[in-house]
This record gives structure tokens, sequence and C-alpha cells, in this order.
């Protein structure tokens, strides 16, 4: 669905649910998980729905994800960094749970 005008370069590795994904040095976890074509980011708490990045500024909260175990995470303002580990959130109580101590 999406892809980048440019090749990737200066490149870092992030893991997505586990599987590793190419970035660009300085683009935004958001991008990423949008150019690796997942079918969403999130499940919301309430209804289950599913979630993409939205706005891509941080106004929407539709990015949160949980990155390096700690959940609720902006993935539009959040820069990929190596071997960063970003997780699909489902709902409330998998971010909760991985947020508080």
């Amino acid at each position: 669905m999406f892809s980048s005008l440019s090749p990737i370069t200066h490149g870092v590795t992030l893991y997505l649910d586990g599987h590793p994904v190419a970035a660009s040095s300085g683009e935004s976890v958001a991008a990423c998980l949008l150019r690796a074509g997942l079918a969403h980011n999130r499940l919301t708490p309430v209804s289950g729905a599913p979630r993409l990045p939205y706005c891509m500024i941080g106004n929407c909260f539709d990015c949160l994800v949980e990155i390096d175990g700690i959940g609720n995470q902006q993935a539009c303002l959040t820069v990929v960094r190596e071997g960063m580990r970003v997780r699909c959130q489902n709902g409330a109580a998998t971010a909760l749970e991985k947020s508080v101590p």
C-alpha cells in the first residue's frame, strides 16, 4: 500500500512483532509500520476496532504501539532506532500491563 519515494539509506533494523523490518534512519515508527503493510497497529479498548496511523502529527492517537516494552507510545512521534522492538497493542489490558509497574 505504501512505499518509499527513495531507497532506504542509512538503514536501521527494528523488530515489529518479532519480525525484522528495515527502516531509514530518521523516519518515524508510524511511517515504517505503514510501509510494512500492517492490517492494524492496535485494537481499540472498547470495541476492538482496528486502527492505523492517521494524522501523523500526534493529534489522533490512532498510532499507539508498544515500544521496547512500554505501551501507549505514539508511533508517529517516535523516531526509529537500531534494534527497537515494536509490538501492536490489542486493547487496553495489554497496554496497561506493560505500562504500569
